[in-house]
């Protein structure tokens, strides 16, 4: 018997069990919060787990006749395919330049708008200000692309003032110059409010005496939120930032989709818009399966990239 427990002992079959059985005590003391993180499991689970069984059309020439495993395995033909041909440049940095200028310009908005809103000691004030923030977050983007195109119409009261200052309307919504600039700063407008909840909830956090104390030590406003208020929200913004340039590649389909018009496109073709002309469209779901698969793929190396810098200049902390 103690042969055998030696044995059972150096495999690891021990700690095992000794493992499981602390797990199933630990669901059996905990089961109501098991229960309540069920929905959101099974949820994620069917949505973002089972179809992942449908990517594989991505290697294959799909025939909805024949099925996912009855179609012919092409490999890498449709990705070949992608990459060659004459609007992959175009696709490519198009998305690229829309979610990088994105990212650079809209992720500071909310850390200042939490900073300032953090300064204002009268909560009625504060509150309702931040109704106003966020307000937009809760428009409809079909709402807020038609109020886009009333305002920066050629007849507008935008151009009213462009034909002003400079004797003729501004096309906005025509010109590809035009649309990324458009697209970038009516998002901030529509999301940074909303973002900020985060960055406002850690600084509620701040213990007052900190600023106090600073104060007591001469330093003034700028000082204490360099030294008090952005290290509290260092972590915050590390996770935020990894998070939003795991994401890249995937900006909104709707807004940019519904601001395309036939002479803006060479700025507003992104590979989100272009998998839905290919495969609901043009009913190419192979190809667009490919598209879309590539699309992911270089989210998941930015992810990785950019988790592993931040750990690198931020101590060690990032995603995981």
């Amino acid at each position: 018997m103690d042969n055998t427990a030696e044995i059972k002992r150096g495999t690891g079959v021990l700690p095992q069990r000794t493992h499981m059985r602390r797990m199933l005590e630990s669901v059996k003391k905990n089961y109501f919060l098991y229960l309540l993180l069920a929905p959101a499991l099974i949820l994620t689970l069917i949505f973002k787990y089972v179809p992942m069984y449908g990517a594989i059309i991505a290697f294959k020439d799909f025939s909805p006749i024949k099925g996912i495993m009855g179609s012919e395995w092409v490999g890498l033909k449709h990705f070949e395919k992608f990459i060659s041909s004459p609007n992959f440049d175009v696709i490519f940095m198009n998305t690229l330049k829309l979610s990088f200028f994105g990212l650079i310009f809209s992720f500071p908005v909310p850390i200042l708008l939490a900073l300032m809103l953090n300064q204002i000691r009268k909560s009625t004030i504060k509150k309702n200000i931040q109704l106003f923030l966020y307000a937009p977050n809760f428009i409809s983007v079909v709402v807020i692309v038609g109020m886009l195109f009333i305002f920066l119409s050629p007849t507008g009261p935008l151009n009213h003032i462009a034909a002003w200052l400079t004797g003729e309307p501004l096309m906005f919504m025509s010109e590809p110059e035009y649309f990324r600039w458009i697209y970038i700063l009516s998002d901030i407008w529509q999301s940074a409010g909303w973002a900020s909840i985060i960055y406002v909830a850690a600084l509620a956090n701040v213990d007052p005496e900190l600023h106090n104390a600073a104060s007591l030590d001469g330093a003034n406003l700028l000082q204490r939120i360099r030294h008090i208020d952005l290290p509290t929200i260092r972590p915050i913004m590390a996770i935020v930032f990894i998070l939003a340039a795991g994401g890249i590649m995937s900006i909104g389909f709707e807004k940019a989709y519904l601001m395309q018009t036939s002479m803006n496109l060479p700025a507003s073709e992104i590979i989100a818009t272009y998998v839905y002309k290919v495969g609901l469209q043009s009913g190419d779901y192979a190809y667009s399966a490919a598209v879309g698969l590539f699309n992911s793929v270089i989210n998941v190396i930015l992810l990785l990239t950019v988790n592993f810098i931040v750990k690198k200049l931020n101590e060690g902390e990032g995603l995981y």
